[in-house]
Parts: structure tokens; sequence; C-alpha cells
């Protein structure tokens, strides 16, 4: 059970993360993060630490939530408690509320490759066995993705194309 717990330490803020960039909602990213676990805990036991079965069951959690059409809250919603410094905390929430919306302009696939890339250290390899397509197409979508978060960013996060 010590090799489980080391496990989630060393894991939950990656697909917490991952999962933050996809939904921007933090309060379904922790909900989705702690029923992967548990998933996983209940389907494998504490014998399987396999971080991209991890992902995927939260990526299969995730596109469940979805179907059944929870509710879902904006990042704005809560409160990033930095009580040291409360304007470096504002620019920190901006910034990210930002790249959040930006993201939303994305295409799904892209979006979910993106976050994974970004949240996990992956292989491009193993990010294609997780979604399911050729690693050449992880690399494109991949830098497809990158080019046009940047280009939604420096529109200020208008998607004219």
């Amino acid at each position: 059970m010590e090799t489980y717990r080391v496990f989630y330490i060393e894991t939950k803020d990656k697909l917490f993360g991952y999962l933050m960039r996809l939904t921007g909602d933090y309060q379904l990213s922790s909900d989705i993060l702690q029923e992967s676990f548990t998933r996983m805990l209940s389907s494998y036991g504490t014998g399987e630490q396999n971080k991209a079965l991890l992902f995927r069951i939260a990526r299969n959690a995730l596109m469940d939530s979805r179907r059944k059409g929870k509710q879902t809250r904006d990042v704005e919603d809560y409160d990033l408690k930095d009580d040291k410094d409360p304007e470096k905390e504002m620019m920190v929430r901006e910034s990210y509320q930002r790249v959040i919306k930006a993201m939303g302009h994305l295409e799904e696939l892209e979006r979910d490759i993106l976050s994974m890339s970004v949240s996990s250290d992956f292989s491009y390899r193993e990010i294609a066995n997780i979604v399911g397509i050729s690693e050449a197409n992880v690399r494109v979508k991949i830098h497809r993705a990158r080019a046009r978060l940047k280009d939604i960013l420096k529109r200020g996060g208008k998607n004219d194309v």
C-alpha cells in the first residue's frame, strides 16, 4: 500500500493539471482525479502503478462525465490561496485563465494531446497508445495545437480561424 501512496503523491498533480487544461473546471477536475484513482485501485489493486493506464482511466471518466452532462464551473469561481503576494496571485490566475480559455478554442483531441504532453512526462509513443492514434499523428497534432494556441493568445483569445 505504501508504494501506491507514493505513486499517488507523484502522479496526482500531473493528472490534475491535465484535467484542468481539458476542462477549465476545478471541481470537475478534482472529482475526476479522485474517481480515476478509485477506479484504478478497485480494478487493478495496489500493485498496478501504470501512469499511462491512470491517464486513460481519467480520460474515460471525463468522457463519461461529459456524456452525463455534469455542470461545470469556471476556474474564476475558486480561490487560489497564496497569502504571501495577492498581486502575484491575481496575475497568475489571469494568465492561467487566458490559457485555459484559449485552449477551449482547440479541437478536443488537440486539447487532450497537448494537455497530456504538458502535464506528464509521456513520450509521444505513450500518448499515441493512450489516445489510439499513431505517434506521427501525435507529433503533428501537438505542433499544430501549440501553433494555434500561440496564435489565439496573440489575438487575445479570439478564434477567427
